[in-house]
């Protein structure tokens, strides 16, 4: 992943109060529910890969 790679939103509470935290590379720390997480980019999907249908016409 990128190092200009961020996260918009607290995963958690959804605040915008992110930080880079200290515990390495993906790590982020959210000011307002003081909860640390870390991302990471788990490669891209294989083509074919189909979504089930949601089935949006049915009652």
């Amino acid at each position: 992943m990128s190092e200009r790679a961020a996260p918009f939103y607290c995963p958690y509470c959804g605040d915008e109060d992110l930080r880079p935290g200290e515990e390495g590379p993906g790590a982020w720390e959210c000011g307002a529910c003081n909860r640390g997480f870390r991302l990471k980019f788990l490669g891209l999907l294989a083509r074919g890969v189909e979504r089930p249908d949601t089935g949006g016409d049915r009652i």
